[in-house]
């Protein structure tokens, strides 16, 4: 039997921009940006897995963006957005909306005109409710998309695309990938 690697995305992001697969262009967001901590990825990845995505994504947001600021309070003692434990698919707007209002405060208090949300629930809830029924004028993005929207794209030499094939081969060795194989029982 195979045995598989998890890797977050949090970790891939980082692990690629550091070591330079991927190149990032700050200019393109000059706005303050401010970050929103997931009760998934931060306190529930602390409490049940012993690692809370705190600073990676801090991290890539500040790659990415030139001027960032703090929600406060922030990480551990962050406040939900609202949308959580399914509340997002259910129908209690109301509710959703009302538990939003601290979070509504926060991101109004930062000054900042974009707020980062990598989870679906969070980034629907804060673009889509708490933006509209609070008056925030932000742009919400998910932290993969502010990564995309931040690439330098630009043609590789031929020894640039020979490095990120080995880099590939090397991430694929460590995380017991296989491709273009099938697999036999």
């Amino acid at each position: 039997m195979k045995k598989y690697r998890v890797v977050s995305v949090h970790d891939l992001l980082k692990e690629y921009i550091e070591t330079g697969r991927i190149k990032l262009d700050k200019s393109i967001h000059e706005g303050l940006a401010t970050y929103h901590d997931p009760c998934n990825y931060g306190r529930k990845g602390q409490k049940a897995f012993g690692h809370g995505y705190f600073e990676e994504p801090r991290w890539i947001v500040q790659q990415c963006c030139e001027n960032y600021t703090e929600m406060h309070p922030n990480r551990m003692n962050n406040f939900c957005c609202g949308a959580g434990g399914g509340a997002w698919a259910m129908p209690y707007a109301n509710e959703r909306i009302y538990y939003g209002r601290v979070k509504a405060k926060q991101i109004r208090d930062t000054g900042a005109k974009m707020v980062v949300a990598p989870c679906h629930n969070c980034r629907d809830q804060i673009m889509k409710s708490l933006n509209k029924e609070y008056d925030l004028g932000v742009e919400v993005k998910y932290l993969w998309e502010l990564v995309a929207d931040s690439l330098i794209v630009e043609p590789w030499s031929e020894e640039e695309v020979e490095k990120a094939h080995a880099l590939r081969d090397a991430q694929y060795d460590r995380d017991g990938i296989v491709l273009d194989e099938e697999e036999e029982e």
